[in-house]
């Protein structure tokens, strides 16, 4: 079993925080749905399904990227100007950012991880 961690990220503009395809991005408006797009894509593979079926030999997709974790939490909120985004998930880094990849582009900045 993975160790479980705690994500502290920051969106500075959440209206220009798309991923580059628009059926995969998030297309919220409030922190609160940010959070709940983000725990939907850790708890359940339907985001990573819906890319892989885009990609050109989904069969070879790295296995790696696939993974969930049903228990994992994601919580946003307005913090001055930007929203703060924090993901507590037994998944690797590497899911993470593949994940928020795919829902907010780049648009999107890691602070520090702790053990949680």
């Amino acid at each position: 079993m993975s160790t479980r961690q705690r994500y502290y990220l920051s969106i500075d503009d959440l209206a220009a925080a798309r991923g580059e395809d628009a059926e995969l991005a998030f297309d919220g408006k409030s922190p609160q749905a940010l959070g709940q797009a983000v725990q939907s894509a850790l708890q359940s593979d339907a985001l990573f399904e819906r890319w892989r079926a885009k990609q050109p030999e989904p069969d070879e997709v790295d296995p790696a990227l696939a993974p969930v974790d049903p228990q994992a939490q994601a919580q946003a909120s307005q913090a001055d100007l930007k929203v703060d985004l924090t993901v507590t998930t037994t998944l690797p880094m590497r899911v993470l950012k593949h994940r928020l990849g795919l829902l907010l582009g780049p648009h999107w900045r890691l602070h520090d991880v702790r053990t949680a």
